[in-house]
């Protein structure tokens, strides 16, 4: 009976081990390499060494990022056909700074206001079949640390 028990309390544990391994290493997720560093979004949240928001709120926000039509405006421009032409840029390594997208705010975690209209810290244009605006959004400010466009600049 012992036996069971602990083979009970075993499987578990390594069938999520099993899942974390695939998941952590998976490039399937959107990523963007910047210099050596790679940034990259993770549903596993407690790996993630920022977490972000959004909401529909303007006065919530932290961080406000404006999609733009003109990629000659943006701050972060995202245009892909699928899979990155530099081979290895978005391999996970040391420097791989993850982000994952929460479904609460507040807590210290940034919260972003994704909007067409300005103001905003930052401004994006997406058009990619891997990438969703959300996507990009959470990138921008993960890759900054959760900082708003003007204050990381004044660091």
């Amino acid at each position: 009976m012992l036996r069971f028990k602990i083979l009970s309390s075993v499987v578990p544990l390594l069938a999520a081990a099993v899942f974390a391994r695939s998941e952590i290493g998976s490039v399937s997720h959107p990523c963007i390499a910047l210099g050596e560093t790679s940034v990259e979004l993770t549903s596993l949240f407690w790996t993630a060494g920022i977490q972000v928001a959004f909401t529909d709120d303007p006065a919530q926000a932290t961080v406000r990022v404006q999609i733009t039509d003109d990629a000659d405006v943006a701050d972060f421009v995202v245009v892909d056909d699928g899979e990155s032409e530099e081979p290895g840029a978005c391999q996970a390594n040391p420097a791989t700074r993850l982000v994952a997208i929460s479904e609460q705010s507040g807590g210290g975690r940034p919260t972003i206001y994704l909007s067409s209209e300005g103001p905003a810290d930052y401004r994006i244009y997406v058009r990619s079949k891997t990438f969703s605006q959300r996507d990009a959004a959470a990138l921008i400010v993960g890759a900054h640390g959760g900082l708003h466009h003007l204050q990381a600049a004044s660091l």
